[in-house]
């Protein structure tokens, strides 16, 4: 109840304000569980896909936004649960992914919509990076619903990282074909399939993006760029240092 109303609320002055467009809603099954996997591209990302689809589908969120004290705290919980987000705590990295994969095994039991972000973070820099195959991978191979490749279109221009006022555009939202890993039931714990399964995925994901695609974690990615960003601070630091010198040597050589 609280999903649909949630949905009406949020959803509807969403739809009239962005009017995103969508391929492919036929390729969302009716009932029975599916696993939707969505390239990521911004935080809206989460509301965009709900609002187009009749069903309801359930994503991963960080515990903190559950947990937070107060009234400000309480409203955010509230919010999320209503969109239809589930906490995990993400304090440790094998716990974390462990607690993803059974919240959406048991989502999927119920025979719902599960919804996943193989990437594990929002892309930096709106490329396609490579998908890590510890969550999608197990889930689909454990529960053996077929997984629906999703590609989020323009919404990082939207709402880019750290901006607060969103920008008003329409973003699109195209739906692929579902993919079927039967052949590889009971191999949930072979590493190679799970590689395999996950970049069969993102290949997917990457013909209905048309992103380019980068064989390296996001999470590494943005590591790069923030040391990147790092040195050329440092370097024109130094630079300004090096022309403050040289004028002090100038002056000094001057005469009086």
């Amino acid at each position: 109840m609280l999903y649909g109303t949630m949905k009406v609320a949020i959803g509807a002055p969403l739809r009239v304000a962005f009017r995103p467009w969508v391929e492919g809603l036929e390729h969302i099954p009716a009932e029975g569980p599916a696993i939707l996997a969505s390239n990521h591209l911004s935080f809206s990302d989460s509301f965009f896909l709900p609002i187009v689809l009749d069903r309801k589908v359930t994503f991963i969120a960080k515990a903190e936004y559950f947990t937070t004290p107060g009234v400000k705290g309480r409203l955010t919980a509230a919010f999320f649960k209503g969109v239809g987000q589930l906490p995990v705590d993400r304090s440790g990295a094998r716990g974390a992914g462990e607690a993803a994969i059974r919240s959406g095994i048991e989502v999927l039991e119920r025979g719902e919509l599960f919804g996943i972000y193989p990437e594990g973070t929002r892309s930096p820099d709106g490329r396609l990076y490579r998908g890590k195959p510890g969550g999608l991978a197990r889930v689909a191979l454990a529960t053996g619903a077929p997984v629906i490749p999703v590609a989020m279109i323009d919404t990082e221009k939207i709402q880019p990282p750290g901006k607060v006022m969103p920008k008003l555009m329409r973003p699109g939202i195209r739906i692929g074909e579902p993919l079927d890993f039967s052949r590889y039931q009971g191999m949930e714990h072979d590493r190679f399939v799970l590689r395999a399964v996950t970049d069969e995925v993102m290949y997917e994901i990457m013909k209905l993006s048309g992103q380019e695609y980068v064989d390296i974690y996001a999470t590494a990615a943005k590591r790069q760029i923030a040391d990147a960003a790092k040195a050329e601070k440092e370097a024109q630091k130094a630079d300004r240092a090096q022309a403050e010198q040289a004028e002090q040597a100038e002056r000094a050589d001057r005469p009086e």
